[in-house]
């Protein structure tokens, strides 16, 4: 039974994941990556599903990592901490090559893991009073998991502009970035979302499938190897003094002394 996470599928064949950590802003914790893991993997091998929509109970989308389970990660070799990286990177593989659509409801804030959650949507459309940001670098790591979702989203050139600063970020500027397809009023979003899922209702859904499979073809698609090495790439950076001093400084409530 799901703890993290509840599926609804109407009689449509569409099915919305939603992600309900209300109490700790839908940050991702061992379990809730492996529940949406076991989600993506389910709802794609399902004939009678048609769409999946990603989506987030309470104000937040999701905050990220959840800190706890870095945390414990500090007091991990580096083999386990490689394990622990290679858990979120595959629920990012599995949303990303899901055989369906995935379309983004992101009704608020989505940083770090959030970013490149909303990276892996085929559309993701977000409430316009929203933040997003790769807020990594603050606490001395990097965004190395989600790296290559994020840079096959935005472009090398539009990730840089804020892929290593951890500033902060508008819906408005996300959907300049490509991050979002479009920003709405909150009160829209679901209206919003409805016109993303009701096309695809008319389609062939094999067609869809392996239109979405060409699609990610083409467009050059992430590869093991760039997630194996991004992987190598994080736990290396827990290695680092500095990931133990900015983790450390914020479960201090500190300033990291960067800062």
């Amino acid at each position: 039974m799901s703890e993290t996470i509840r599926i609804d599928v109407d009689d449509r064949g569409v099915a919305t994941i939603w992600m309900t950590r209300v109490e700790k802003h839908n940050a991702l914790s061992a379990r809730m990556m492996d529940e949406l893991t076991g989600a993506a993997n389910t709802l794609g091998a399902d004939d009678s599903v048609r769409v999946v929509v990603l989506a987030a109970e309470g104000k937040s989308f999701c905050a990220g990592g959840d800190l706890g389970w870095m945390q414990a990660q500090m007091d991990m070799d580096t083999e386990t901490k490689a394990r622990e990286a290679r858990r979120l990177a595959d629920m990012l593989w599995a949303l990303n090559f899901m055989p369906k659509p995935l379309i983004g409801r992101l009704q608020g804030n989505a940083f770090g893991g959030g970013v490149g959650m909303a990276s892996v949507c085929d559309v993701a459309i977000g409430a316009d009073s929203l933040k997003m940001g790769l807020t990594e670098t603050r606490l001395g790591l990097i965004p190395a998991t989600i790296g290559p979702y994020v840079i096959a989203r935005m472009g090398e050139a539009m990730a840089r502009r804020v892929f290593m600063s951890a500033r902060l970020f508008g819906a408005a500027e996300a959907v300049a970035l490509g991050l979002l397809a479009k920003s709405v009023a909150a009160d829209d979003l679901d209206d919003a979302v409805e016109a993303e899922v009701t096309p695809y209702l008319a389609c062939a859904p094999g067609a869809v499938v392996e239109a979405k499979a060409l699609a990610q073809r083409l467009g050059g698609t992430v590869t093991q190897e760039a997630v194996d090495h991004s992987i190598a790439a994080l736990a290396a950076r827990w290695e680092s003094p500095e990931s133990a001093e900015g983790i450390g400084a914020f479960f201090a409530k500190r300033k990291a002394s960067w800062m």
